[in-house]
């Protein structure tokens, strides 16, 4: 999450001092580095400088120009102003001829594409600027670059990457406060990774952003730790730390860190029974909310206001926080998705702008060839001509309807005839292949598996006509929530299932509740009856049951029909445990044979 890392670190260290050039040049110099000096741990005072070289920028050198340039864009950036910053820092990019100023300024480029959610510009930004880093020689700026890099991966969800150009900045010699912003980022990683290291390490941190006055960083880390002190049981001692922290939290006016502590603030005392400290902290929250889209802090703000109002039995009140914490929570799982799908964009590009060029050269020395076998048959050109028109017609006429004969046949092996989605054939098979990749790149999956809810209820009591339209209609469902790496397909009668590329279970969990949820929203009166439409939900993951898809089939109608026996309607997903009624085991023999 680079945003929550701030937007200081990915601005990259400052200049080298610039030569002094009279007593004018001098003042700048002062002020500048005053500035560079001030710019994340003292906003106010930043502004102060800027004004006043902004006045005195005559006076100033090429390279005392450009730093100021550089320091205005980085103060669109902090006052969010993130499209500005972009043009600004292009125009200085395309001017300077300063390496180390362009690799500034293309750090600063990636942090504005990140805060603007544009993540493949953002990627390709810093492909280009990390190009640069061997030329750099300052050691800084160039252990600032790694550190760009471990917060962008940090924020598209590539945490062991983001780990990775951590490691490379802690492994070396840096000063005091570049360790603040690497531990910080390291910690983020190994969060996400759950392999957060002992308590004593996270406070080292803490003290380290403390004595170099990065109050917002520090405030990020105790976060961190009062997640993990939850985790240990030890949730009063995470509110007291919080508590006696809101007031500097406050003081920073950086609303993502304001609602960071205070939805976590909210979660933590809803947990110990503090309804009004809860309601209070979750409000202040979601008074953020404008700088807060699509991040897990509004999710949880809405969450703990919806359930207040249960607690509180206010059915009207519950059902408004719950309409905002589902649109909150739908719009985060949007942009995680995003942020995967710009990240697989960019990966793939440099491989098929490879190919492209391969390509361009083939159909160049083809057209080169064909030059010369034109002008040696010059005499019989145009009976060759002729004919070969015809062969090419004929050829082309009866490829066309071979191709579609193809295609036509192919859809129907691969096509459930009712639905639209995979067959069980083709379900197996894209799923097989999919996790095979996976298992090759170190990528996980999940696998979602439902069955609808007395269906054979509603095929007896409407008729197969029914029946029919209400598996149409949940396969659509289902389908619109399914990106295009993903596999939908009908196992047989009314027995869905779902591999998802790239999803860990919990995140398999919230793709399945929605599911749920809009099944169950199903309006049936277009079928001519008034009935409910439910399905139960069982889910998997590689990390539990591997990569084999007849393991992750078995593990996930083992927790279909726990969902079934608990009552239906509902999703429960595969932790490991041995189930209190055993299923069978599902073999890849027996994938063909499958039915509802």
């Amino acid at each position: 999450m680079l945003v929550r890392i701030l937007r200081p670190w990915l601005i990259v260290a400052s200049l080298c001092l610039m030569p002094m050039l009279g007593s004018a040049s001098t003042q700048v110099e002062a002020l500048l580095q005053e500035a560079e000096g001030v710019r994340s741990s003292n906003p106010k005072r930043f502004q102060q400088l800027l004004s006043q070289l902004n006045v005195q920028r005559q006076q100033a050198t090429l390279k005392q120009r450009e730093q100021l340039d550089f320091l205005n864009a980085y103060a669109q950036v902090f006052a969010g102003h993130y499209e500005v910053a972009i043009q600004d820092s292009r125009r200085l990019l395309e001017s300077s001829s300063d390496v180390e100023m362009q690799f500034r300024t293309g750090a600063l480029m990636v942090n504005s594409y990140a805060l603007l959610r544009q993540f493949a510009e953002g990627l390709r930004q810093l492909d280009q600027t990390l190009s640069l880093i061997d030329r750099v020689k300052n050691p800084e700026l160039r252990q600032n670059g790694l550190g760009v890099a471990a917060l962008l991966y940090n924020q598209i969800g590539q945490y062991k990457l983001g780990l990775y150009y951590a490691d490379q900045i802690l492994a070396q010699k840096v000063p005091e406060r570049t360790l603040c912003f690497a531990g910080q980022a390291r910690l983020e990683s190994l969060q996400n990774l759950d392999a957060l290291p002992a308590d004593s390490s996270i406070i080292q941190v803490i003290d380290k952003c403390v004595e170099q006055g990065e109050k917002a960083v520090a405030n990020f880390a105790r976060g961190t730790l009062a997640r993990k002190w939850e985790a240990q049981g030890q949730r009063g001692k995470a509110i007291l730390m919080l508590q006696n922290h809101l007031a500097e939290v406050q003081s920073t006016r950086y609303p993502r860190l304001i609602g960071e502590i205070e939805s976590l603030l909210a979660e933590l005392m809803l947990a110990e029974g503090d309804m009004a400290g809860a309601e209070a902290h979750a409000q202040a929250a979601i008074a953020e909310r404008a700088s807060l889209a699509n991040s897990p802090p509004l999710v949880m703000a809405y969450k703990t206001m919806y359930e207040l109002a249960e607690r509180r039995h206010d059915p009207v009140a519950a059902l408004s926080h719950y309409r905002n914490f589902a649109r909150a929570d739908k719009a985060y799982l949007n942009d995680v998705k995003a942020r995967e799908l710009a990240y697989q964009i960019v990966r793939h590009e440099t491989q098929q702008k490879t190919q492209q060029i391969e390509l361009l050269n083939r159909q160049n020395q083809v057209l080169q060839l064909q030059q010369r076998v034109d002008r040696q048959a010059t005499q019989n050109t145009r009976l060759v001509v002729v004919l070969l028109v015809m062969l090419l017609t004929v050829i082309g006429y009866w490829a066309y309807r071979i191709k579609r004969r193809q295609s036509s046949l192919r859809r129907m092996a691969e096509t459930d005839a009712l639905t639209g989605i995979c067959n069980r054939h083709y379900f197996t098979l894209q799923s097989t292949q999919t996790l095979a990749r996976c298992a090759q790149i170190g990528d996980q999956a999940a696998l979602v598996m439902f069955d609808l809810d007395h269906f054979k209820a509603i095929n007896d009591s409407y008729g197969h006509i029914t029946g029919d339209w209400v598996l149409e209609r949940v396969a659509d469902t289902c389908k619109a929530l399914c990106r295009r790496v993903d596999h939908l397909g009908r196992l047989g009668g009314e027995e869905f299932a779902i591999l998802i590329h790239g999803y860990d279970s919990a995140s398999a969990m919230r793709l399945a509740e929605d599911c749920r949820v809009r099944i169950a929203s199903i309006d049936t009166r277009e079928s001519g009856h008034v009935f409910t439409v439910t399905a139960s939900f069982g889910v998997s993951g590689t990390p539990l049951s591997g990569y084999d898809l007849a393991k992750l089939l078995s593990h996930a109608d083992q927790m279909l029909y726990r969902a079934k026996r608990e009552g239906r309607n509902r999703v429960c997903a595969f932790t490991g445990e041995v189930p209190l009624t055993p299923q069978p085991t599902i073999t890849s023999e027996a994938l063909d044979t499958l039915h509802s």
